[in-house]
C-alpha cells in the first residue's frame, strides 16, 4: 500500500523528501493557525521513527500526511490538504498510504488529535474506524483537540474496512505503481 500512487492523472503521492520541507511549510502556514516551521518538518525527516508523505499535482505540494510510530502504536502526527485540492479524497488517499506505512513497520493501533470543531477531518478519521477516547482541553491553544483511536488496523476486519474505503475511491482513483 505504501509508496508511489496514482490519485488521479495529475496528483502523486509519494514519501517526503526535504526538497519538500519548504512548500510543505508554506501550505501549513497557509492552514493552520499554529503551524510547524520548516525547521521541524525538517528535524522529523530525520527520526527513524517516522514516516511522511506528500501529495503533488504537477510538481507543486498540495497535501501532506506523517506518522509517528511507538513500539505497536501509530500517531497521525499531521494531515493536510490544500483547501483548492479539499473534496477530491485526497485526505483518504493520504490515510490509506499512512496505515499501509504504519502496519508496514508493525504497528497494530492509531491515535491522533483533531481540533473538535473540524468536523471534515473526525468524519474522515471515523469512516477509518477511529473512536474519540478523551478530550484535551486547549490542546490548540484556545481549543480543545478530540483523541481518537482505532484499534487492531492489523485484523482481518480492518482490512475489509481498507478494502472497502478503497474500493468506494473508484477504479483508477488509487493505483499502486
Amino acid at each position: 500500500m505504501a509508496g508511489t500512487h496514482v490519485v488521479n492523472t495529475a496528483i502523486r503521492l509519494r514519501e517526503m523528501a526535504h526538497r519538500d520541507v519548504a512548500a510543505v511549510a508554506t501550505l501549513e502556514r497557509m492552514i493552520d493557525p499554529q503551524p510547524w516551521s520548516a525547521r521541524v518538518f525538517s528535524d522529523e525527516l530525520t527520526c527513524v521513527n517516522r514516516r511522511y508523505v506528500v501529495a503533488t499535482d504537477r510538481g507543486e505540494v498540495v497535501g501532506y500526511g506523517g506518522l509517528l510510530i511507538v513500539e505497536d502504536d501509530a500517531h497521525i502526527m499531521t494531515l493536510a490538504v490544500h483547501p483548492e485540492a479539499r473534496r477530491f479524497r485526497l485526505g483518504t488517499c493520504i490515510m490509506l498510504d499512512l496505515i499501509g506505512r504504519a502496519l508496514n513497520m508493525g504497528s497494530r493501533h492509531l491515535t491522533l488529535e483533531v481540533r473538535v470543531s473540524n468536523a471534515a477531518a473526525r468524519s474522515l478519521y471515523q469512516r477509518f474506524g477511529f473512536v474519540p477516547v478523551g478530550l484535551r482541553r486547549n490542546y490548540y491553544r484556545n481549543e480543545d483537540a478530540l483523541v481518537m483511536w482505532a484499534t487492531d488496523i492489523d485484523s482481518d476486519d480492518y482490512a475489509d474496512r481498507i478494502t472497502l474505503i478503497k474500493a468506494q475511491m473508484g477504479r483508477g482513483v488509487w493505483l499502486n505503481r
